[in-house]
Parts: C-alpha cells; sequence; structure tokens
C-alpha cells in the first residue's frame, strides 16, 4: 500500500503538472493543457463568464482561474486515485490474505466443478489437471506471460492457446503474431506478398494459428462472452457461465464445467457400448471410457486367412500372424520357412526362363507372373538416336555414321564425335566464363566450373551476420551460427539458429522452494526473482540457538527463526526454583550511549538493538506468608518474602472492651497469661474517647464516666417533663422516669390540678390533670328549646347530647305559624294582581301607537291612570314589613323564656 500512495502521490504531481497555469501579457491568462500547448484568450473565453458591470480587476480575473485549475487538478487527482485503487483490488493475488484466500478459492474452485461432480456424478480423479490451471489462475506468479516474462493480473486482457491452454497479455500476443507474419513474408518480392496465408507459431507449444486466428478481441475462456467483468467471485477472467465447449476427441457433448483455462475434462455422460470384439453385452460406460476390453480371445481372422487372432479383445487392426510355415518364394524355386503373416517373398536367383523368341533367357531376378517379350527384338535405334533399324534378337544395331551431337555435361555444346556407343567425352572447348557470383570472368575449358576468390557481404537471413561465402550466387543460405541472445528470463541464452526478430520464450522452468526445500512451485525460467517462496507446511528443522534442547514447533519459514517463547525453567540460585518466564536467551536490547547521527543523510554504524541473555527475572513463586496483626495468610513472590503489613486496621480490642485499635496492620507482643488472641497489646492504641454506649430509653444525659468497661451507672440529674395538660412543667430524677413503667410514669407526670381541656359539648373537664382523652360524662345544665323556639327548659347536657329528651311546640305555637302563612299569601296575591294591572296598562298603549292617531285624539282619549298606594309605595313597604315580622317572632321567643 505504500508503494501505491507512492504512486497516488506521483499521479497527482503529473496531474499538477499538466494543470498549471501562467501568467500572459495583457489581460488573457494561458493555461497548459495536457499536451504541453498553450492557449491564448480572456477570461471570459477560458470558460469562467464575462465579468458583469466592467468591475474586473486582475486580482478577481486570477482568482477564478486559481479556482478552476483547482477543480481541474483535484478531479485529474481523484481519477487517479480511483484507478490506483481499482488496480490495487483487481490484481492478482499476491496482497490477499492466506487464510482468507484459501477459503475464497476453494469455494470459487467447488462452484467451477459442481455439475459435474453433481449432476453427472463425475470421477473427481479426472479433474486434476483442469483443477491444476484454475488453481494456477489464483496462485500468484504461476500465471505469467511468457512474452513479457511479466504476471498476468486479473483486470488484463487475455489470449489463451488452444493447443498448450497457455496464457498471453493481448498486445504481447498481436504483437509476436505480427511480427512472425512480417519475419516469414519479408524474403518475398513484392507480386508474391499477400498472396499467400502464411501462419504464425504459438510462443510455447509452436502450434500454427492462421492470419485469420490473430486474435483482436478479448474474450473469455469458452469464447462466449466479450471483455468479461471482472468478478471476485469466478475464476479470473471467466464468464460464470457454462463452457459448452466441444470435448476432444469430439462425442457429441459439450463440457459441462463452468467456463475454466485449461483443457476440458473428459466426457462424464453415460452411454452404452460394447467391447472391441462385439462378443461382450452392451453395458452402460462413461463416454470418454466407452472403448473397453472383455479379455476374451479376438478370434478374427488374420491377414494369412487360415489362422484366427489368439490376442485378448484389442482396439484397431489384428497383428501379423505370429507362426511360421514353410512357403515357396515367387518363382517356386526355393522353399523356406517363414512368418505366416509374409507369404510372398523374392529369391536372390535370376529367373533364367527362355523368352519367347528362343534366343535370350530373362535376366529378371524372382519376380511374379510371365517374363514378357524379349527386349531386343522389334525396332531399335542407333546409339545417337537418329536412325531406326529392324533387325532380328540375334543382331547387334550398328552405328549410322552421322554425327553423335548429343549435348554434352556443360548443358552448352554437342558432340561433335560420329554416332558412338558408350558415353560422350568431357567438353573441351575454351570459353569465356563468369564466376558463380558474376564479378570477374575467365577464358578457360568448358567442363570447368569458376569460382572466384572473393567473399559475400550481404547479411544473412538473421540480418545480423554476413555470408562470407567464396564466389556466392545470392542466394545466401540460412545463418547456421547460434543466436546467443538473452532470453527475457535474464538466465539463458537463445539456443536456436541465429534468427530475426523476437526469440521464443525460455523453455526451461525454475522451481521456486521453500527454505527446507520439501516444498516447491514451478515458474516459468524469470519468475523465480519476483515469485514468493511457497508457504511450506512442514516443521522448521532448525536447530534451537537457546539453551533448550528443542525449540518451539514453527512452519518452515526463510530467516532467523521467531524468539524461543518456552518458559526459562533453570535453577534459581537463591531459592532453588524454576524459572518460569519465558526464554530470554536472546533477548533485543536497545543501546544506550550510541553515536547520534547528525543527520539523515548520515548512515548509523552500529545497530539500534543487539540480541543479548538476560538474567532471570526476580522469582514469582507465590509464598504463604502471615501479616504482622495475624490477619490473613497471603501469597508472596518468593523475592518479597518477610514480614510485611496487610494495610488493614489492627482491629484488636482495647482495655475499654468498647473500641479496636484502629493502628495499620502491626506487629503486636503477645503476652503468655493472656489467652484471648484479640486482646490489644502494649504496641495498640490507648482509647481516649467518652462513653460512647446506648442510654436507657428516655434518658439524654451522656455518660459522666470515660470509656469504660461494663454497665454505666443510674443518672441522677433532673429531668424536666410537661404534665398531661401541656401547662405544668414538673422535675423528675432522670432515673425515676427511664425506670418507671406506664402507671408510674402517668403519676409522675401528673400536676394535681383540674383539666383545663373542653368537652365536644363546650363545657370543661372536670376530672384531675390525667393522659388521653377527656371521659364524656358532662352533667352541667343547658336549656333546650322547641322548634320554633317560644318554648324553653333546662337539661343535663350529657342527656341532651345523647339525643334522650325533646321539646315539641304546642298549639300556641301553631297558630302563631299560622298567622304568619297566611300575612305572607296576602302579600304575594297583592303583587300579583299589581303585575297584571301594570301588563294591562303597558298592552293598551302599544295598541294605541299601532292605529296611528294624530297626537291632539290621543291626548284628548287618553284615559288618565291614577296609581295606588301599593304602587306607589311597595318598594318601602317590604323592608318594613320583614322588620316588624322579625320583632314580632322574637319578642314571642323572649316571652316565653
Amino acid at each position: 500500500m505504500e508503494a501505491s500512495w507512492r504512486q497516488v502521490a506521483s499521479g497527482r504531481g503529473r496531474a499538477r503538472g499538466r494543470a498549471t497555469a501562467a501568467p500572459s501579457s495583457g489581460n488573457g491568462v494561458h493555461l497548459r493543457g495536457a499536451g504541453g500547448g498553450r492557449e491564448k484568450g480572456s477570461v471570459g473565453a477560458a470558460g469562467l463568464g464575462p465579468i458583469p458591470g466592467g468591475a474586473a480587476t486582475p486580482a478577481a480575473a486570477a482568482e477564478l482561474m486559481s479556482q478552476k485549475k483547482f477543480e481541474e487538478i483535484k478531479k485529474a487527482n481523484q481519477a487517479a486515485a480511483k484507478k490506483l485503487v481499482e488496480e490495487h483490488l483487481n490484481s492478482s493475488s499476491e496482497e490477499e490474505g492466506d487464510e482468507d484466500f484459501e477459503g475464497k478459492r476453494g469455494k470459487i474452485v467447488a462452484n467451477t466443478f459442481i455439475t459435474y461432480t453433481t449432476q453427472t456424478d463425475g470421477d473427481v480423479r479426472e479433474l486434476e489437471r483442469t483443477k491444476q490451471y484454475v488453481n494456477e489462475a489464483f496462485q500468484a506468479g504461476a500465471m505469467t506471460c511468457l512474452i513479457c516474462i511479466a504476471s498476468v493480473k486479473r483486470n488484463q486482457a487475455v489470449w489463451s492457446c488452444s493447443g498448450c491452454f497457455c496464457i498471453f497479455h493481448m498486445p504481447c500476443i498481436q504483437k509476436w503474431a505480427k511480427d512472425s507474419q512480417f519475419l516469414v513474408s519479408s524474403p518475398l518480392t513484392d507480386d508474391d506478398f499477400g498472396k499467400r496465408d502464411y501462419p504464425w507459431p504459438c510462443p510455447k507449444c509452436r502450434f500454427e494459428y492462421k492470419r485469420s486466428d490473430i486474435p483482436s478481441r478479448y474474450y473469455c475462456y469458452c469464447g462466449k462472452v466479450e471483455d468479461p467483468p471482472l468478478d471476485p467471485w469466478l475464476v479470473p477472467h471467466s464468464c460464470g457461465q457454462v463452457c459448452e465447449r466441444d470435448f476432444k476427441p469430439p462425442c457429441g457433448h459439450k463440457c459441462l464445467l463452468l467456463c475454466h483455462p485449461g483443457p476440458c475434462p473428459p466426457c462424464p455422460k453415460m452411454v452404452t457400448t460394447t467391447c472391441y470384439c462385439k462378443k461382450a453385452k452392451p453395458i452402460p460406460r462413461r463416454c470418454s471410457a466407452k472403448e473397453w476390453s472383455c479379455h476374451l480371445p479376438c478370434g478374427r481372422k488374420l491377414l494369412c486367412g487360415q489362422h484366427k487372432c489368439e490376442n485378448p479383445c484389442h482396439a484397431g487392426s489384428c497383428p501379423p500372424c505370429p507362426r511360421v510355415s514353410r512357403q515357396k518364394c515367387v518363382c517356386g524355386k526355393q522353399v523356406a520357412e517363414r512368418s505366416c503373416a509374409s507369404p510372398l517373398w523374392h529369391c536372390d536367383q535370376v529367373c533364367g526362363k527362355t523368352l519367347p523368341c528362343g534366343n535370350h533367357t530373362c535376366e529378371q531376378v524372382c519376380h511374379v507372373g510371365a517374363c514378357g517379350e524379349c527386349p531386343r527384338s522389334g525396332k531399335r535405334f542407333c546409339p545417337c538416336q537418329k536412325s531406326k533399324f529392324s533387325l532380328p534378337c540375334t543382331e547387334d544395331v550398328p552405328t549410322c555414321g552421322d554425327s553423335c551431337d548429343k549435348v554434352l555435361e556443360c548443358g552448352i555444346h554437342r558432340c561433335s564425335q560420329r554416332c558412338h556407343r558408350g558415353p560422350c567425352e568431357t567438353c573441351r572447348q575454351e570459353v569465356e566464363k563468369h564466376c558463380r557470383c558474376g564479378k570477374h570472368t575467365k577464358r578457360m575449358p568448358c567442363h570447368k566450373p569458376y569460382l572466384c576468390e572473393t567473399k559475400c557481404v550481404k547479411l544473412r537471413d538473421c540480418q545480423k551476420h554476413q555470408c562470407r561465402r567464396k564466389c556466392c550466387p545470392g542466394n545466401c543460405p540460412p545463418c547456421d551460427q547460434n543466436c546467443g541472445r538473452t532470453l527475457g528470463c535474464r538466465n539463458h541464452k537463445c539456443p536456436s539458429v541465429c534468427h530475426r526478430g523476437s526469440c521464443y520464450p525460455c523453455p526451461e522452468t525454475v522451481d521456486v522452494k521453500c527454505n527446507c526445500g520439501n516444498t516447491k512451485v514451478t515458474v516459468p525460467c524469470g519468475r523465480e526473482r519476483t515469485t514468493r517462496p511457497p508457504k511450506c507446511k512442514e516443521q522448521c528443522s532448525r536447530p534451537p540457538t537457546c539453551h533448550h534442547t528443542t525449540q518451539e514447533k514453527h512452519r518452515c519459514h526463510f530467516g532467523s527463526c521467531p524468539p524461543c517463547h518456552q518458559p526459562c525453567r533453570k535453577v534459581l540460585e537463591k531459592c532453588g526454583h524454576l524459572c518460569p518466564a519465558p526464554c530470554h536467551d536472546q533477548a533485543l536490547i536497545k543501546q544506550t550511549g550510541r553515536h547520534q547521527p547528525s543527520g539523515p543523510w548520515e548512515q548509523p554504524s552500529e545497530p539500534a538493538f543487539i540480541q543479548t541473555a538476560l538474567p532471570c527475572p526476580p522469582c514469582q513463586v507465590p509464598i504463604p506468608m502471615e501479616c504482622l496483626g495475624k490477619h490473613e495468610v497471603s501469597p508472596l513472590p518468593c523475592h518479597t518474602v518477610g514480614p510485611y503489613s496487610c494495610r488493614r486496621v489492627c482491629g484488636r480490642t482495647l482495655d475499654c472492651q468498647n473500641h479496636t485499635c484502629m493502628k495499620e496492620c502491626h506487629k503486636v507482643t503477645e503476652i503468655d497469661s493472656c489467652t484471648d488472641k484479640n486482646k490489644a497489646g502494649p504496641e495498640c492504641l490507648q482509647c481516649e474517647e467518652g462513653c460512647s454506649k446506648s442510654r436507657p430509653p428516655g434518658c439524654p444525659h451522656p455518660c459522666v464516666l470515660p470509656c469504660h468497661p461494663g454497665e454505666c451507672p443510674p443518672c441522677v440529674q433532673m429531668l424536666r417533663v410537661k404534665c398531661h395538660c401541656k401547662i405544668t412543667s414538673l422535675y423528675v430524677e432522670c432515673r425515676k422516669i427511664t425506670t418507671a413503667d406506664v402507671n408510674e410514669k402517668n403519676l409522675l407526670s401528673c400536676c394535681k390540678n383540674q383539666c383545663p381541656k373542653e368537652l365536644p359539648c363546650g363545657h370543661r373537664c372536670k376530672e384531675m390533670c390525667h393522659p388521653g382523652e377527656c371521659p364524656f360524662n358532662c352533667n352541667q345544665k343547658v336549656k333546650l328549646r322547641c322548634p320554633c323556639k317560644r318554648i324553653k327548659k333546662e337539661l343535663q347536657c350529657n342527656k341532651v347530647r345523647e339525643n334522650q329528651i325533646s321539646i315539641e311546640c304546642d298549639i300556641t305555637c301553631k297558630e302563631m305559624k299560622r298567622k304568619a302563612s297566611e300575612i305572607k299569601e296576602a302579600e304575594a296575591k297583592a303583587a300579583l294582581e299589581e303585575e297584571k294591572r301594570r301588563q294591562q296598562a303597558e298592552l293598551e298603549a302599544f295598541e294605541n301607537r299601532l292605529k296611528g292617531r294624530r297626537k291632539k285624539n290621543r291626548k284628548r282619549d287618553e284615559v288618565a291612570v291614577e296609581l295606588t298606594l301599593w304602587q306607589k309605595y311597595k318598594y318601602y313597604l317590604f323592608p318594613v314589613c320583614a322588620v316588624v315580622v322579625l320583632v314580632f317572632a322574637w319578642y314571642i321567643a323572649h316571652g316565653v323564656d
């Protein structure tokens, strides 16, 4: 990630460099674009818009331009950072965690092969080759482009060879194919160029492809999806669909795996098929293994026509018959024991049969069929082939006497001799001959070749070395020197014959091993420097570097072993216990007193940390120890064993037997005669407090003695108390009132006076000062009246309160009530009549207004209504009557009394 953020920073720097702005002369601003050019224009033309009101100033224009530049740089930086993060996330699994990656890879591989193993019940062992390719797609450094010797990442366009299934970068394979096409077609003339379709080879397996097969687009492994999207839960460069490629060899079925690298596994379909010899019954078998043998004798007739094949049921044609028999040769002269599979054979004798001419015998070696006619019969030519003669087969053809005139071996001149038998002589004419390269001429016999000593300076087909052949005619032979160029792996040189163009990738592979060498991963040569060593599951076998006989188990690794964490177990000198601390034989200690560098340019001459053996730490074995005050037994570290204080309060009982020692845990000298272990010793505190014992209930006075054992003496102080009636204060000894019972307390609190409390009836209590509620037995005389208050009598208060006696009204009282009610009725009736009269008058007045009479007539016809005394003075009579009635009733009531 540090390198990634350095790239982000460099990307920001580049973006900042591309979007820099520089002030220009005049009113314009120069912007430096991405191509390095400058564009000149006004502020408005630069995309900032016109400044209203003509109030534009150079400062405002500069500020707006700075803001625009800032936004451009911000967008460029964000785009660079986003691209870099995507490359980091989409790269190969080199930076993924081992445990997370292993689990993730297992799920993806299982999903890829699930249709093969579940739907068709395929054999998992047949998937090993395909699974190897899928695992290499995830393994760091395993997928390497052999052309550029670089890792193939997940987000890069790739091409897969259909022969060796090797994966290459798309730009690399395109350049390779075009270079191969150019190198093959370069020796051609302009007339031949483009007329022939020259193939181009795979860099690894040399499988040849046509010109039309040069990849131009990026497809997934199965070829269904163009530019497959990146999915972290799929095999890299896979579309995630079912492969559906035809099996090889073709069987009519298609691959059931998800889109995958490498070859398709054997066909898992079930078909019913019979054995090779067709004798066994058809049985269901895997389509990939549908050809099978029943292991019974084949029984088919061999080519000899006499014997049958005795081999077990097999594929293909039967082998030749292995038996031996006596057979005649073709001519029938010899008989020999030969293999039954080859009945026709030829002996080494001449046929010798007489030809039809009767003069000659057949000169052919043992042959089949008739010997044919005599070769000397019929018309025959002379040796120069110019004359034809018809002669018997017993006579030779004579020469014709004409010139031979056959073309000599030089191919230019003809034979000047007469017709003759045998070969013509060598051409002896002298001619002006050109050398083979055409640079020199010389007069010499025609039959002799002329080669000059000039060496050819043309470059051979490798375009590196000169031909250097003497008198070269121009068709320089291919370069026979070794190429010797360093391959892309930087480890080997090209072993091929010197050639043009790029060398083929290094065919070697290198094993990158772990430290112990038991685990290895095979990578293309040149990748061993950038490939991380594999994770080894073996245990580290290095000897321990500390005093332990064995080291902790850990896996194989490079570098020094991790620090030993086993217990030290050395015997401590002071106490004899074993050291339980982790091993400290090779502890890293920071050096002190080192020379401090003057600055970052000065390299430190000494390491900051050194490994050294530390002494064992103090013994921490717990030893039970009792504290000074014998409060507890605590385990103490062995190196701190000794008298100690537990920091608790001493807690021993003082001589007062009421308090305890408040000193912190301390040493106490025990007295032999004392049996109580909790009693305070001479080192404990002395009690200096007053008596704090609880007083008897009701005693508010403290004890007059200092803190003492036993009971406190009786309190003799006088206590001031209120009597029961709360009027008089009494003085009583505290011990009397605190020790008295309820009755005695009531007597002590009595003031001997009459109780001042009032009874519910309103009279005073007749009892002497007493506690609680007053008894309700009032015998005082009270007056009692009848309901109309006219009759009055005196009776006892308690009888009246108990409603035992009541006074009823007599006849006189009733008569007075009747008269008063009659007066009220008369007053009510008079008031009602007066109200009716008033309403009638108002009604008549209202009717007269409605008739619309003139004012005069109205005055004349008006009837004067005179008010009565009651109407005039009724408001004054009502209060007077009420007062009279009240006075009369009062008089009656008091007159009766």
